[in-house]
Protein backbone atom coordinates (compact mmCIF):
# COMPACT_ATOMS: atom_id res chain seq x y z
CA UNK A 1 0.00 0.00 0.00
CA UNK A 2 1.28 3.40 -1.15
CA UNK A 3 2.26 5.61 1.71
CA UNK A 4 -0.70 8.59 2.69
CA UNK A 5 0.43 11.50 4.38
CA UNK A 6 -1.25 11.94 7.89
CA UNK A 7 -3.50 15.40 6.17
CA UNK A 8 -4.90 13.52 3.54
CA UNK A 9 -5.60 10.06 5.63
CA UNK A 10 -7.57 12.50 8.28
CA UNK A 11 -9.18 15.01 5.82
CA UNK A 12 -12.69 15.50 7.50
CA UNK A 13 -14.98 13.52 5.19
CA UNK A 14 -18.06 14.95 7.32
CA UNK A 15 -19.43 17.95 8.60
CA UNK A 16 -19.31 16.40 12.10
CA UNK A 17 -15.48 15.69 11.86
CA UNK A 18 -14.68 19.38 10.79
CA UNK A 19 -12.62 21.09 13.70
CA UNK A 20 -13.72 24.65 15.22
CA UNK A 21 -16.74 25.31 12.22
CA UNK A 22 -19.77 24.65 14.15
CA UNK A 23 -21.68 27.85 12.96
CA UNK A 24 -20.88 27.05 9.15
CA UNK A 25 -21.54 23.68 9.17
CA UNK A 26 -24.46 23.74 11.53
CA UNK A 27 -26.07 26.44 8.46
CA UNK A 28 -25.33 24.20 5.89
CA UNK A 29 -26.65 20.89 7.78
CA UNK A 30 -29.65 22.45 8.19
CA UNK A 31 -29.99 24.00 4.50
CA UNK A 32 -29.93 20.09 3.40
CA UNK A 33 -32.59 19.41 5.62
CA UNK A 34 -34.70 21.89 4.24
CA UNK A 35 -33.69 21.92 0.76
CA UNK A 36 -32.64 25.35 0.68
CA UNK A 37 -28.69 25.37 -0.24
CA UNK A 38 -27.83 28.44 -2.25
CA UNK A 39 -26.59 28.57 -5.47
CA UNK A 40 -23.54 30.51 -4.74
CA UNK A 41 -22.18 30.29 -1.57
CA UNK A 42 -19.14 32.16 -0.16
CA UNK A 43 -16.45 30.59 2.47
CA UNK A 44 -13.99 33.59 3.87
CA UNK A 45 -11.73 32.78 6.40
CA UNK A 46 -7.64 32.05 6.44
CA UNK A 47 -5.64 29.85 5.80
CA UNK A 48 -6.21 25.97 6.65
CA UNK A 49 -9.31 26.23 8.46
CA UNK A 50 -11.23 23.52 6.16
CA UNK A 51 -12.66 26.16 3.64
CA UNK A 52 -12.19 23.94 0.38
CA UNK A 53 -12.49 20.67 2.58
CA UNK A 54 -16.36 22.05 3.41
CA UNK A 55 -16.58 22.47 0.08
CA UNK A 56 -16.12 19.33 -1.16
CA UNK A 57 -18.12 17.41 1.87
CA UNK A 58 -20.92 19.73 0.68
CA UNK A 59 -21.02 18.63 -2.85
CA UNK A 60 -20.95 14.74 -1.38
CA UNK A 61 -23.82 16.18 0.55
CA UNK A 62 -25.70 17.35 -2.90
CA UNK A 63 -24.81 14.53 -4.78
CA UNK A 64 -24.64 11.30 -2.44
CA UNK A 65 -26.77 8.55 -3.19
CA UNK A 66 -28.77 8.95 -0.09
CA UNK A 67 -29.21 12.86 -0.54
CA UNK A 68 -29.33 15.51 -0.82
CA UNK A 69 -28.09 14.85 3.14
CA UNK A 70 -26.18 16.73 5.89
CA UNK A 71 -24.76 12.92 6.46
CA UNK A 72 -22.64 11.87 3.03
CA UNK A 73 -22.52 7.95 3.51
CA UNK A 74 -19.12 8.39 1.88
CA UNK A 75 -19.58 4.73 0.31
CA UNK A 76 -21.48 5.21 -2.72
CA UNK A 77 -19.73 5.88 -5.92
CA UNK A 78 -20.29 9.48 -5.65
CA UNK A 79 -18.85 10.37 -2.67
CA UNK A 80 -15.80 8.24 -3.27
CA UNK A 81 -15.15 9.77 -6.75
CA UNK A 82 -15.32 13.15 -4.80
CA UNK A 83 -13.38 12.05 -2.03
CA UNK A 84 -10.82 11.12 -4.62
CA UNK A 85 -10.65 14.27 -6.52
CA UNK A 86 -12.27 12.18 -9.67
CA UNK A 87 -15.64 13.59 -9.86
CA UNK A 88 -16.73 14.75 -13.41
CA UNK A 89 -19.97 16.59 -11.48
CA UNK A 90 -17.62 17.83 -8.86
CA UNK A 91 -15.39 20.55 -10.59
CA UNK A 92 -12.31 22.33 -8.57
CA UNK A 93 -10.96 25.38 -10.22
CA UNK A 94 -7.82 27.08 -8.97
CA UNK A 95 -8.66 30.91 -9.28
CA UNK A 96 -5.00 32.09 -8.86
CA UNK A 97 -4.36 30.05 -12.06
CA UNK A 98 -7.43 30.91 -14.13
CA UNK A 99 -7.63 34.81 -13.18
CA UNK A 100 -9.10 35.63 -17.25
CA UNK A 101 -12.28 35.83 -19.00
CA UNK A 102 -11.56 33.37 -21.01
CA UNK A 103 -11.28 30.64 -18.47
CA UNK A 104 -14.77 31.61 -17.17
CA UNK A 105 -16.43 31.75 -20.23
CA UNK A 106 -15.39 28.19 -20.57
CA UNK A 107 -16.85 27.56 -17.76
CA UNK A 108 -19.54 28.74 -18.98
CA UNK A 109 -19.97 26.63 -21.58
CA UNK A 110 -20.15 23.69 -19.52
CA UNK A 111 -22.78 24.86 -16.91
CA UNK A 112 -25.53 23.84 -20.08
CA UNK A 113 -24.60 20.38 -19.56
CA UNK A 114 -26.53 18.11 -17.24
CA UNK A 115 -24.78 16.04 -14.10
CA UNK A 116 -23.25 13.02 -15.81
CA UNK A 117 -23.80 10.91 -12.82
CA UNK A 118 -25.41 13.44 -9.66
CA UNK A 119 -27.90 15.15 -9.51
CA UNK A 120 -26.20 18.60 -9.40
CA UNK A 121 -23.05 20.01 -10.74
CA UNK A 122 -20.65 21.83 -8.10
CA UNK A 123 -18.08 24.16 -8.71
CA UNK A 124 -15.30 25.22 -6.50
CA UNK A 125 -13.35 27.81 -7.03
CA UNK A 126 -10.64 28.31 -4.62
CA UNK A 127 -8.70 31.53 -3.91
CA UNK A 128 -11.60 33.39 -6.09
CA UNK A 129 -10.67 36.85 -5.11
CA UNK A 130 -7.75 36.57 -7.58
CA UNK A 131 -10.10 36.52 -10.57
CA UNK A 132 -9.77 39.78 -13.20
CA UNK A 133 -12.41 42.12 -13.26
CA UNK A 134 -13.49 40.98 -16.61
CA UNK A 135 -13.64 37.61 -15.31
CA UNK A 136 -16.27 38.62 -12.48
CA UNK A 137 -18.54 40.58 -14.63
CA UNK A 138 -18.37 37.46 -16.88
CA UNK A 139 -19.49 35.46 -13.99
CA UNK A 140 -22.00 37.72 -12.74
CA UNK A 141 -23.98 37.35 -15.62
CA UNK A 142 -23.96 33.71 -14.51
CA UNK A 143 -25.05 34.57 -11.04
CA UNK A 144 -27.88 36.20 -11.86
CA UNK A 145 -29.39 33.20 -13.88
CA UNK A 146 -27.79 29.87 -12.30
CA UNK A 147 -28.69 26.85 -14.17
CA UNK A 148 -31.25 24.95 -11.78
CA UNK A 149 -28.38 21.94 -11.60
CA UNK A 150 -25.53 24.06 -10.97
CA UNK A 151 -24.43 25.49 -7.55
CA UNK A 152 -20.97 27.53 -6.86
CA UNK A 153 -19.26 27.68 -4.08
CA UNK A 154 -16.05 30.03 -4.00
CA UNK A 155 -13.06 30.28 -1.27
CA UNK A 156 -11.27 33.20 -0.59
CA UNK A 157 -8.57 34.34 2.40
CA UNK A 158 -9.20 37.80 0.57
CA UNK A 159 -12.79 38.76 0.36
CA UNK A 160 -12.29 42.39 0.30
CA UNK A 161 -10.81 41.90 -2.98
CA UNK A 162 -14.07 40.04 -3.89
CA UNK A 163 -16.54 42.89 -5.73
CA UNK A 164 -19.81 43.97 -4.22
CA UNK A 165 -21.97 42.64 -7.18
CA UNK A 166 -20.69 39.30 -6.42
CA UNK A 167 -20.32 39.09 -2.54
CA UNK A 168 -24.30 40.53 -3.02
CA UNK A 169 -25.41 37.63 -4.83
CA UNK A 170 -23.77 34.83 -2.68
CA UNK A 171 -24.56 33.58 0.83
CA UNK A 172 -21.67 34.36 2.71
CA UNK A 173 -20.56 31.70 5.57
CA UNK A 174 -17.73 32.99 8.06
CA UNK A 175 -14.49 30.35 8.87
CA UNK A 176 -12.99 31.26 11.90
CA UNK A 177 -9.01 30.49 12.80
CA UNK A 178 -9.07 27.18 15.05
CA UNK A 179 -8.18 27.58 18.68
CA UNK A 180 -4.97 25.88 19.91
CA UNK A 181 -7.19 23.54 22.05
CA UNK A 182 -9.11 22.54 19.18
CA UNK A 183 -5.92 21.80 16.93
CA UNK A 184 -4.55 19.88 20.22
CA UNK A 185 -7.54 17.81 20.59
CA UNK A 186 -7.59 16.65 17.03
CA UNK A 187 -3.93 15.50 16.94
CA UNK A 188 -4.50 13.49 20.08
CA UNK A 189 -7.29 11.64 18.53
CA UNK A 190 -5.13 11.25 15.62
CA UNK A 191 -1.78 10.12 17.72
CA UNK A 192 -4.19 7.78 19.27
CA UNK A 193 -5.46 6.44 15.50
CA UNK A 194 -2.36 6.14 14.55
CA UNK A 195 -0.87 4.07 17.53
CA UNK A 196 1.87 7.10 18.60
CA UNK A 197 2.82 7.43 21.90
CA UNK A 198 2.43 11.44 22.73
CA UNK A 199 2.48 13.52 25.69
CA UNK A 200 -0.23 16.13 25.88
CA UNK A 201 2.47 19.50 26.42
CA UNK A 202 3.97 18.06 22.92
CA UNK A 203 0.82 17.82 20.84
CA UNK A 204 -0.31 21.34 22.83
CA UNK A 205 2.98 22.77 21.37
CA UNK A 206 2.68 20.96 17.96
CA UNK A 207 -1.01 22.80 17.87
CA UNK A 208 0.38 26.00 18.99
Amino acid sequence: MSYQVLARRWRPQTFDEVVGQEAVTRTLKNALQQGRVAHAILFTGPRGVGKTTTARILAKALNCDRGPTPEPCNQCLNCREITAGAAVDCVEIDGASHTGVEHVRDLQEQLIYQPVRGRTKVYIIDEVHSLSNDAFNALLKTLEEPPAHVKFIFATTESHKVPLTILSRCQRLQFKRISVPEAAGKLEEIARKEKLKCEKNVLFMIAK
